[in-house]
């Protein structure tokens, strides 16, 4: 099969020969028809100080069980978080972290929705939203952030601000139904929010907390990392809250499988719609980060074997 590895920091990505693997205790063997690319595997090129397995989202057909698994058979389509090789032919993907596809969803709109989609929705929870309160989503045209503003209004915002990186983005964001597009290098971010669902981190953490209302709350999922002065939570009784969706899956089961199930309700009647901006051959998995690097995708930026 084939397979994509780097050697040294930063790349360069490169498509090597491989045997299948073969599927440990409650792992499933998946022969990947979509992968999704996500910003932490593009940011682990880039920084991570040894090489490791590009793992990310896959979704496909289950050739192969093995021990000890019992929700899943051959034949089957699931999508799922892959720890090891991900950009693969063929990869292994536990069964915990294993869902399946129905019957009319295509594998890239399984990749599109379900990781993206429980990070955005897992972060929304951790914001405690009300009913006519107004979000801020930064990130708005990521993957991520794409259906995070789509889930802030069906979970009954008032007003969703998006936040993106390039203004030229604007009409992509307002598409999916935000009141207002604003990007990071503008004066001042308008009406203040309630709360705001933050991918970015680092620099722009000052600004975002900035534009929430007194006791607003700032949910921080990125892996951009950022500082924080405790005087500006203290002034006006704002919070910060963490979220990360590995702490979900691994101590609350029941709670990630039910928002799974959300996903793909929302997505079946309408009212959640998974973008994806670009489709990549397996070998073109350098190009596929450069989309990510540069800030330039509108949605899911996918890679199909």
């Amino acid at each position: 099969m084939r397979r994509v590895r780097y050697e040294s920091r930063g790349g360069p990505l490169f498509v090597e020969e491989a045997p299948p693997p073969a599927p440990g205790p409650g792992e499933l063997l998946v022969r990947a028809e979509a992968i999704g690319v996500t910003l932490p595997v593009v940011r682990k090129v880039g920084e991570a100080a040894e090489p490791g397995p590009l793992g990310g989202e896959i979704a496909g057909e289950v050739m192969a069980v093995g021990e000890g698994v019992s929700r899943f058979g051959t034949g089957d389509r699931v999508t799922g978080l892959c720890f090891g090789h991900g950009y693969a032919d063929f990869a292994l993907l536990h069964e915990a972290m294993a869902s399946p596809v129905p019957a009319d969803a295509s594998a890239v709109d399984a990749v599109a929705l379900v990781r993206s989609g429980l990070v955005a929705l897992g972060a929304l929870e951790a914001a405690r939203p009300e009913p006519g309160e107004a979000a801020l989503v930064t990130a708005a045209a990521s993957g991520v952030g794409h259906l995070a503003v789509q889930l802030a209004r069906t979970r009954g915002a008032g007003r969703v601000v998006g936040a993106v990186s390039d203004p030229a983005k604007a009409g992509f964001v307002r598409g999916l139904g935000a009141d207002h597009v604003i990007a990071y290098g503008d004066t001042g971010w308008g009406t203040p929010v309630d709360y705001v669902l933050d991918a970015v981190g680092g620099e722009l953490l000052t600004p975002a907390l900035h534009a929430l209302v007194p006791e607003g709350r700032l949910v921080a999922y990125s892996s951009g990392g950022g500082t924080i002065q405790a005087y500006d939570l203290l002034l006006d009784a704002k919070s910060v809250i963490g979220f990360q969706m590995a702490r979900i899956a691994r101590g609350k089961p029941e709670l990630y499988e039910q928002w799974r199930e959300e996903l793909w309700r929302l997505f079946a009647a309408g009212e959640l719609r998974p973008v994806v901006h670009a489709e990549f051959a397996l070998e073109d998995a350098a190009k596929a980060h450069g989309e990510i690097e540069g800030r330039s995708n509108l949605g899911k930026v996918v890679l199909i074997p």
